[in-house]
């Protein structure tokens, strides 16, 4: 009975990280389905890039109030999880509070981490307000309704749980330091958890140890809870904000790829000795010919099957987009959250058939983005721009954009009449090639 609480901490602990590592298998998987990209190129600037953006936080306080909500949250995510280190290495062995011989340098990192808990306390009730009781215009769009919105919601929840129980579990063990209770050695400071004293008093101490006991285990339960929650929820770019901001665009935001299926259309179409069967590498190997653009998730790269796993939903993209704030369906933030929702549902697919995907008679493109928010796109790159994370939005709009023109000719008719135009008199506009220049001359 002894080491009955040790064996029951493993046991969570290897729980929680066991379903955690299947999720993360789940996710990488699901990421792969995308097509290869190489992005092996400048690897310092990408690492520049990884560390200003998503360690640096340096998009975030573009915004100065948000951004510094979530400077402060952030930070205390990171240096409370070293508080966490201490609760799981006790939980294995059975000690209690085994980094204390740090002495005043203990001391230090437990006002710390009391501080940040207050800090991220006051900032998740700002966050509440602001969502839930301000209403700002980006949290209320029609994607923000059901289950976003209660994710948002149970995110926030969550972390003040976590930061009250930690200030409880502090504070019980501050009392019972006073009280001299066996195997509470007196160790750390608690410039916040001491002020709890009044809701301590009177209390025997067996009644404080159940206290402190109950607040230690639903804290680190919580902890892996919270950890294995990631998966389902937009919290989870708190991890791939890294990674995704590695991988990030490098180039002009106004340049576009050529598509090399549609470089190798022209080089047969220039070299009449050429065999169209054995032309592209997919037909040398016996594969299906890639087509033009995208019309599902397995159709777009694995960096763009990233960038959608790792939206945040904050909405910047599309508070920004000149099409949304002119009563345009199109939401950038719609078209992250639709991605990321397929590519789930193709990911559940495979799960159930065994690893093989069994055709389910639906597409990202109609059955989750509509036509209609494609064409809204003016193709700005706002949306891009304002990503705190690096995710590339209008790079999915354009990949199927091109399905639709090039794979349905499926353009709007305002956009056949210039390219047959271009075709036919050289330039965007119906006149006669030899009348292109008039505009040119001097009346």
């Amino acid at each position: 009975m002894q080491y009955l609480p040790n064996i029951l901490f493993v046991a969570a602990l290897m729980a929680g990280i066991g379903f955690f590592i299947r999720n993360v298998k789940k996710l990488a998987r699901n990421i792969k389905l995308g097509k290869k990209v190489d992005v092996t190129d400048n690897t310092s600037i990408r690492w520049r890039n990884m560390f200003k953006i998503a360690l640096g936080q340096t998009k975030m306080v573009v915004r100065p109030i948000s951004g510094l909500l979530h400077i402060i949250v952030y930070l205390g995510f990171i240096i409370i999880n070293i508080e966490v280190l201490e609760i799981i290495i006790d939980g294995i062995l059975g000690t209690h509070r085994v980094f204390s011989p740090l002495g005043s340098a203990y001391n230090f990192l437990i006002a710390s981490f009391e501080i940040f808990a207050l800090l991220v306390i006051i900032a998740v009730i700002i966050f509440w307000v602001r969502r839930n009781l301000i209403r700002l215009g980006r949290f209320i769009k029609p994607e923000m309704k059901g289950w976003p919105k209660t994710d948002a919601n149970w995110i926030l929840y969550i972390e003040l749980i976590l930061m009250v129980l930690f200030l409880t579990m502090n504070g019980a063990d501050y009392q019972l330091q006073q009280m001299d209770a066996t195997h509470y050695t007196k160790a750390g400071a608690f410039p916040i958890s001491q002020f709890l004293a009044p809701f301590f008093n009177g209390m025997s101490i067996p009644s404080l140890i159940l206290v402190e006991r109950s607040a230690w285990w639903l804290h680190i339960l919580g902890i892996l809870f919270f950890l294995n929650y990631l998966y389902y929820s937009k919290h989870l770019h708190i991890l791939l904000a890294f990674p995704n901001t590695y991988f990030g665009k490098l180039g002009p935001k106004g340049k576009f790829n050529n598509l090399e299926s549609v470089t190798r259309e022209v080089r047969l179409m220039m070299d009449p000795s050429a065999d169209p069967y054995t032309a592209t590498p997919e037909a040398e190997n016996g594969e299906e010919v890639s087509k033009f653009g995208a019309s599902d998730v397995k159709d777009l790269t694995w960096v763009q099957l990233l960038n959608a796993y790792t939206c945040t939903e904050c909405g910047r993209c599309t508070n920004e987009c000149p099409a949304n704030q002119t009563g345009k369906k199109l939401s950038p933030r719609k078209i992250m959250m639709d991605t990321r929702d397929r590519l789930e549902e193709v990911g559940n697919n495979l799960d159930i058939n065994k690893g093989i995907f069994k055709d389910d008679g639906k597409q990202l493109l109609d059955d989750y983005i509509t036509r209609e928010e494609l064409w809204a796109c003016t193709s700005c790159n706002a949306c891009v721009e304002a990503c705190p994370v690096s995710i590339d939005p209008l790079s999915i709009i354009m990949d199927m954009r091109q399905y639709l023109v090039m794979e349905q000719s499926a353009a709007p008719s305002e956009l056949n009449n210039m390219m047959g135009n271009i075709e036919n008199n050289g330039a965007p506009w119906p006149f006669n090639q030899m009348d292109r220049l008039n505009w040119a001359k001097e009346n």
